[in-house]
């Protein structure tokens, strides 16, 4: 199956033709991959030290800078050094919002900052708990921080001068959902609220982050489903590129070391088509709302 749509892009700043432009949220909003071989983030001479593994804290997998805060959780690095990773992280930030102002117009009113992250450790043959083993499919959703309808736009660059970053693509959202959404029971009554005071949560949970939990942990759990279901395996080589809905589209994260990722966060009600939303989806197999429509609009 055709997971890719590549677009010949070498700058991070506009303005782009109207023809990439019409066929890039079209892509997203199908499931696919915009995939730019060309555009590359590149490091000053000075920052090529931080591609290594030491540079964490021992502790974390990623290193990551919050919106508006400008300290960096996950590394060991101090004074000089920590300023210069938190600039290469706010330089990565500030592209590729550029880009992706440039690149998907209609959505950038709307658009709301997210983490911006490092992750400079192998994945292959990384020990970690199967609810964190990003090698098997899964579609992201965070325990401790509730989407509330809002989706997931996410960026992410491999800045490894050698070696390529591979991932895995499944089967669409709605054939996940409708596979796993049956085997999840509704929230207890509540619990929402009990989440949110005993401070597990950045905000309050709602039934869509529920389900959306609960998809992504059956996923990673059936060893069955992982080998068998359709997937495609794509690799993305050094200097690459690539941006997804990475809560719609289903996959996994089998080699590479060193990427750069910028997640945004997407209203519903600013897409072209909301009905392909994960929020949707689920809500039309579910048959209710499962998200104020306060939240959603955010």
């Amino acid at each position: 199956m055709e997971v890719l749509e590549s677009l010949d892009i070498v700058c991070w700043q506009g303005p782009l033709s109207a023809a990439i432009v019409a066929k890039a949220a079209a892509a997203l909003e199908s499931g696919r991959l915009l995939y730019a071989p060309r555009l590359q983030f590149e490091l000053a001479e000075s920052e090529r030290k931080f591609l290594s593994p030491e540079c964490l804290d021992g502790h974390s997998k990623n290193v990551s800078l919050r919106p508006g805060a400008p300290v960096l959780n996950g590394t060991r690095c101090r004074r000089s050094q920590h300023n210069e990773l938190l600039g290469m992280l706010q330089r990565y930030c500030c592209l590729t919002s550029s880009m992706v102002e440039s690149l998907l117009p209609a959505y950038a009113p709307y658009l709301k900052l997210g983490f911006t992250s490092f992750r400079p450790a192998e994945v292959s043959g990384r020990a970690t708990a199967w609810r964190s083993d990003d090698t098997r499919l899964h579609v992201d959703a965070f325990p401790a921080r509730p989407a509330q309808g809002l989706q997931l736009l996410r960026v992410f660059s491999n800045v490894n001068p050698r070696m390529p970053r591979i991932w895995r693509i499944g089967e669409a959202f709605e054939n996940v959902a409708v596979r796993f959404l049956p085997q999840i029971r509704s929230p207890l009554f509540g619990s929402s609220l009990a989440l949110q005071l005993l401070r597990r949560v950045r905000g309050r949970r709602t039934e869509y982050d529920h389900f959306m939990l609960g998809i992504h942990d059956r996923m990673k759990a059936d060893t069955e489903y992982q080998s068998q279901v359709p997937q495609t395996q794509v690799s993305f080589p050094s200097g690459a590129t690539w941006v997804c809905f990475t809560d719609r589209v289903s996959h996994a994260a089998m080699s590479g070391q060193f990427a750069l990722e910028q997640t945004f966060y997407l209203p519903v009600d600013a897409m072209n088509d909301p009905s392909r939303t994960p929020l949707r989806v689920l809500e039309r197999l579910a048959g209710r709302a499962l998200v104020p429509v306060a939240r959603v609009q955010t």
